[in-house]
């Protein structure tokens, strides 16, 4: 599975609880365009629509930028797959207040594109400084035990 995008700051900014993969519609010079890792889905988010789940504000530029038909979109909302025991378990979960659907990352899977979204809920300003307290004194530990080895 080699990984196209990643959204690494969502990790930081959320409390990932639990992860869920799935298809995407795409067209085909949005494809090459992915497969070329030229997509941004820093700050996007999966919101359901009538009974749909699509991904929103995530930028893919086009693949010949001379080459694009006019009504090209880079911003489009595009549309996910997902089983229909998925669609209906993350309505539920998308009821429920303070939870929210943001994008992992974007990889291939036996030659389709898959995106890896995560149910969160959102980390507040206190909560950051903790992890990053955390990941210095890790850090620190691990420099101390390779000095000693």
């Amino acid at each position: 599975m080699a990984s196209l995008a990643e959204n690494k700051k969502a990790y930081f900014d959320y409390e990932v609880l639990e992860k869920i993969e799935a298809g995407i519609v795409l067209t085909g010079q949005e494809v090459k365009s992915i497969k070329l890792g030229r997509i941004n889905i820093r700050g996007s988010y999966v919101v359901s629509k009538e009974g749909e789940f699509y991904l929103i504000g995530a930028t893919v530029p086009p693949y010949q930028p001379k080459n694009t038909p006019r009504d090209y979109e880079p911003q489009r909302p595009r549309k996910l797959l997902l089983k229909k025991s998925e669609i209906n378990y993350l309505i539920g979960k998308s009821k429920q207040r303070g939870l929210t659907q943001i994008p992992l990352r974007m990889y291939t899977k036996q030659g389709k594109i898959k995106l890896e979204f995560a149910i969160a809920k959102g980390r507040k300003k206190s909560d950051k400084r903790e992890v990053l307290k955390k990941r210095v004194a890790e850090r620190e530990i691990e420099r101390a035990l390779r000095g000693k080895i």
